[in-house]
């Protein structure tokens, strides 16, 4: 395990996949970030040089390291805060940083755990710029905090996020599936609400941090999209019901209204891939046969 800035390495690996996995292994959080961001420019570096990177093979951990703190607890544990009060609004940007942390991890697991499928290059050129971004957005979000007396860790956080990869470690389509077009698109959902709270405060700086991360969010989900209809067509499997397959099975629970129909439409997925999956329309449905 590595904790070491990258300016503090003699070289990055060599292989993407080996950078995927230095960074999954790093355990601080700005350390991570920071590897994380200069494997990403040693890969596009390379792109443009017309000299890539090998992708390469490895073994990713199950679990990416972590900091001894935030302490993670089960999400029906973790305190109730109103987001009103500055404590909640604290408490809700360290949510936000804890989730950015996890999807750096997410986006450089899904390069290194499926190296074995082949994948065109633009791919990893996706993944690669997402990791990145969260890595920026993560920084942003901690730079937030300390803005306002607290930091990264002086709260407990709750481990959701890495189930969903835990539950697909061995399912690309799934993985691409409940990552991207679930969680990630639940942030399109959810993030205007949050720049509002913050600009009624009055923390400006929230507020660019989250205009980033909102800008930024449609393209990682449209990059989910993308790549599960690419492998859908390749498997000659009806994309629409792949995903709901795929999230029933991975997925804990219905997904939840209201939904921002205009931002997921523009990272491609339409509402007949998510309205289904609601319990609304599963109580709706109840007790008809559709093939009658």
């Amino acid at each position: 395990m590595t904790d070491l800035p990258p300016q503090d390495l003699a070289d990055l690996p060599q292989t993407l996949a080996e950078c995927a996995i230095a960074v999954l292994n790093t355990a601080d959080g700005r350390a991570k970030t920071a590897l994380s961001k200069r494997c990403a420019e040693a890969w596009f570096e390379r792109r443009a040089a017309g000299d890539p990177m090998p992708v390469g093979q490895g073994a990713p951990p199950d679990t990416p390291a972590r900091p001894d703190k935030p302490e993670l607890l089960n999400p029906r544990d973790m305190p109730r805060r109103r987001p009103g009060s500055p404590a909640g609004r604290i408490a809700l940007l360290h949510a936000v940083a804890h989730i950015e942390l996890n999807a750096v991890d997410l986006h450089w697991d899904i390069i290194a755990r499926f190296t074995d499928v082949r994948m065109p290059i633009g791919f990893y050129d996706d993944w690669v710029k997402s990791a990145a971004e969260e890595s920026k957005h993560f920084n942003l979000v901690c730079d937030v905090l300390e803005s306002l007396g607290s930091s990264y860790g002086a709260l407990p956080a709750h481990a959701f996020m890495w189930r969903a990869a835990l539950d697909t470690k061995d399912d690309f389509l799934g993985r691409l599936a409940v990552v991207p077009m679930v969680l990630e698109a639940r942030g399109l959902d959810v993030t205007p609400g949050m720049i509002e709270l913050f600009r009624k405060a009055g923390i400006e700086n929230a507020v660019a941090a989250l205009e980033t991360i909102y800008a930024e969010e449609v393209g990682h989900v449209a990059y989910g999209s993308k790549w599960f209809h690419f492998l859908c067509g390749r498997h000659d499997e009806d994309p629409k019901d792949a995903f709901h397959r795929l999230v029933q099975r991975y997925f804990h629970g219905a997904l939840k209204p209201p939904f921002n129909e205009e931002k997921r439409a523009e990272a491609g997925i339409p509402p007949d891939f998510y309205w289904p999956l609601t319990e609304e329309h599963r109580e709706n449905t109840a007790g008809f046969d559709t093939n009658a």
